[in-house]
């Protein structure tokens, strides 16, 4: 199984956490969430975001963030081992929710997932 951890800019990452839950509450366990606000150093950041990482019990985490290139994204990308530890930017709902659906699959297969649910959530409806 695929455990989840959004490191995004406030209030986005606890909002997604909540969204993610709603629809799929026997993962909650597995869905952590770091909320970056202006104030926080890039230390205290980092550290949080190890803490969150080592409570999640599944063999491979999927780290979504909002932004590539900022804080968030930067601070994920130092938790990456490229094998046990991804990461995607530009986290939303569809991909979020697609990654919960198929979290049992290996990670790269969620990790496709979660991009085409990215981009097919993506449309313009009127």
């Amino acid at each position: 199984m695929t455990s989840l951890l959004i490191i995004a800019h406030a209030p986005l990452a606890s909002a997604l956490k909540a969204v993610a839950t709603h629809a799929y509450p026997d993962c909650a366990r597995n869905v952590e969430a770091l909320d970056v606000v202006p104030a926080m150093a890039l230390e205290e950041i980092d550290d949080q975001a190890r803490a969150l990482l080592s409570r999640l019990s599944t063999p491979e985490t999927l780290v979504f963030t909002d932004v590539f290139g900022a804080t968030p994204c930067n601070v994920a990308q130092r938790l990456a081992d490229g094998v046990h530890v991804k990461v995607v930017a530009g986290v939303n709902v569809p991909m979020l929710w697609r990654s919960l659906c198929y979290a049992n699959e290996p990670l790269d297969a969620v990790i496709a997932r979660a991009v085409a649910g990215a981009t097919q959530g993506v449309m313009q409806v009127a």
